[in-house]
């Protein structure tokens, strides 16, 4: 009994030192660039052929995608909610460290934007990466560790079920 109780309170500290990190991360890129922007009247900012920085309010869903559609916004704002419990949920669920890990770095991420939802009305991105006339989506600090967190899981399972054939 105590060694589940342990392990229960590892699984807590491992997922909420995550989810933490991710958040702080996300939150204090957000408002480091905000106030730069504002401070400095700036609506992009030139770093290198590959990066810029451009601050967007995303209104929409993920890459801005829907943006002008009030009711999916909020009914996307009760959605994301519901995941967001669904994800602890299965870090709870989980016995695999690495889904513990994953399973943070998404729900860090995915709280980070969903505070944004509830302050700002929208979901503020701002890294812009060009390659080789190639441009991509502007996204977030939130975006990477989401992406990061689903990309592994993914890869990792995937891994798995080959080791196992």
């Amino acid at each position: 009994m105590k060694e589940k109780i342990a392990q229960l309170r590892n699984k807590i500290l491992l997922s909420i030192f995550i989810i933490t990190i991710c958040f702080l991360t996300d939150r204090i890129s957000k408002i480091y660039v905000i106030n730069y922007f504002i401070q400095n009247n700036l609506s992009d900012l030139y770093i290198n052929p590959y990066l810029n920085l451009i601050l967007l309010w995303n209104k929409g869903i993920a890459f801005g995608l829907l943006e002008s559609e009030s009711f999916f916004y909020n009914f996307l704002s009760i959605l994301i909610f519901m995941i967001i419990v669904f994800i602890i949920y299965l870090i709870f669920k989980s016995e695999k460290k690495f889904e513990i890990v994953c399973f943070s770095m998404i729900s860090g991420g995915a709280i980070g934007n969903f505070i944004d939802r509830l302050y700002y009305n929208a979901v503020p991105d701002f890294i812009d990466i060009n390659y080789k006339g190639f441009h991509w989506f502007t996204f977030n600090i939130a975006d990477i560790w989401i992406t990061l967190g689903i990309v592994t899981l993914l890869s990792f399972e995937i891994i798995s079920d080959i080791k196992k054939k």
